[in-house]
């Protein structure tokens, strides 16, 4: 009887967990989000250090210290922001998704030393929610949502 009310999609359990799924998404969103528009402002404001740190600590490759602050810190502003708002909710986890795994390789000298489990931990979090995101979307409360609802509502010229 247990089993029958948990696999009928019509009984209660199941309207309720739907219900939870546009908050769910938009707190995921916001977790996620700060985490990286918080290093993104620490990056913005005290410039000269974010590029020494870019310089001698982190090891990104294939750009130039200089240009990997600028992108790197551009990533963690912009696309957190986008992601809140569920604005290109998708492209924006999956940007922020590559901010990620960049952070995790140009600094995976000391992430991936022993003690570091939390740290690298916390990243592997990050991602996760990031591919949630990414593959379900930004969710009803997002303004994706809103504009595709706007476009079907509006008359074919």
């Amino acid at each position: 009887m247990l089993s029958t009310a948990l696999m009928d999609p019509k009984g209660s359990l199941p309207r309720l967990l739907d219900c939870l799924q546009a908050p769910f998404a938009l707190a995921s969103r916001i977790y996620v989000s700060w985490v990286f528009l918080k290093s993104g402002y620490l990056k913005i404001s005290d410039w000269d250090s974010t590029l020494a740190l870019f310089e001698y600590e982190y090891r990104v490759p294939l750009l130039s210290p200089h240009l990997a602050a600028i992108v790197g810190t551009a990533g963690e502003l912009v696309f957190p922001t986008l992601l809140i708002l569920g604005l290109f909710g998708r492209i924006s986890a999956l940007g922020l998704q590559a901010v990620n795994v960049l952070a995790v390789v140009s600094y995976a000298h000391v992430l991936l030393q022993d003690g570091f489990a939390a740290a690298i931990g916390q990243h592997y979090l990050w991602g996760y929610i990031l591919l949630v995101l990414t593959v379900y979307g930004p969710g009803a409360w997002s303004l994706d949502h809103q504009l595709r609802g706007r476009r079907k509502n509006l008359p074919d010229t």
